[in-house]
């Protein structure tokens, strides 16, 4: 194995295939506010057993000092993931648990790898495509896009001012704005469990654009910035090819041979919202983003074209594995 590959917030759905990625070839350390893991909770998101050996859990509570900055010095590559997740209701402790939990572990992370003797190459830290506004008109990408200052807007906002705040002269740091990522797991399952009921339609007007990115560009993403050095700054990382949200409903629709989808109207979501405590902005804002700056840089997606990423995604799933699409 070589290098230390440092994850923080590692144990959710992206931080998983991410670790599996690095693993083969690295040694990966997964940053865990859980207080109760052992290494045997490896099992819980590292599929493939033959990395288990390489991928080690470390407590740390995303703000303070502890045991795990000592990960931090010599390790190659550090990638911040942790946040709390925005599928809540707005309420004013929600919001400052949302805000408190991106900057707090940013800083934290900052101040490990200003203590370093030997500091990270490059550090990565998590951002939000949804820094832009609401689109229906034209494309957002980093040069020309437009912001507003809504809540979702100041999150991201605050999140990449903590980071390039952070002085590490010696790290090279890359924020990605990430669009929502698809995969065998994460936010498809809610999408599959609505297929399969029958309510896989449009959700709202169905205008509104769904930025997307499948996991495995994600991971590929990842590795891009490691190998080259000549990248950094923001990127958004998204598929170059966003879809309408009634296209998407229809992809999933299509890919899992469902029949029809009733739609949900905005009515319907908000009362839905209220009862499962999230908000609807998460499904009715229209994230319409491109990646103008990795494609720029070179970066070939793998999976441009939700047709493509459906049924790689579908096919996985057990029980659509080895069925024709």
């Amino acid at each position: 194995m070589t290098n230390k590959i440092i994850i923080a917030g590692g144990t959710g759905f992206i931080g998983r295939h991410i670790a599996e990625w690095f693993a083969p070839a690295h040694e990966v350390v997964i940053l865990s506010r859980n207080r109760s893991f052992d290494n045997n909770a490896i099992g819980a998101f590292a599929i493939n057993e033959k990395f288990k050996a390489n991928i080690r859990l470390v407590e740390w509570d995303g703000k303070n000092n502890g045991e795990w900055t000592k990960e931090i010095d010599g390790a190659h590559m550090v990638i911040n993931l942790a946040g709390k997740s925005v599928n809540c209701r707005y309420t004013a402790r929600n919001k400052k648990e949302i805000f408190d939990s991106r900057t707090h572990s940013t800083e934290a992370i900052g101040t490990a790898i200003r203590s370093a003797t030997t500091p990270p190459k490059v550090w990565i830290n998590a951002a939000s495509a949804t820094i832009y506004r609401h689109a229906l008109d034209k494309p957002q990408d980093e040069l020309t896009g437009e912001m507003k200052n809504d809540f979702s807007v100041q999150v991201c906002k605050r999140w990449e001012e903590t980071f390039f705040a952070q002085r590490t002269p010696f790290t090279r740091k890359v924020a990605f704005r990430m669009a929502i990522t698809l995969g065998a797991g994460g936010v498809m399952v809610p999408y599959l469990n609505l297929v399969k009921f029958g309510l896989g339609g449009k959700q709202g007007s169905g205008k509104q654009m769904f930025n997307w990115v499948h996991i495995e560009d994600v991971c590929r993403a990842v590795d891009f910035v490691n190998r080259n050095d000549a990248v950094e700054g923001v990127y958004n990382l998204c598929s170059p090819n966003p879809v309408s949200n009634a296209t998407f409903m229809k992809s999933v629709r299509d890919a899992t041979g469902a029949k029809f989808g009733l739609p949900a109207y905005e009515w319907m979501l908000k009362i839905g919202a209220a009862i499962i405590g999230t908000e609807t902005e998460l499904i009715l804002k229209s994230r319409w983003v491109v990646p103008s700056k990795l494609t720029s840089a070179g970066f070939e997606f793998q999976f441009p074209n939700l047709e493509d990423a459906m049924k790689n995604i579908v096919f996985q799933l057990p029980r659509f594995a080895n069925k024709p699409l």
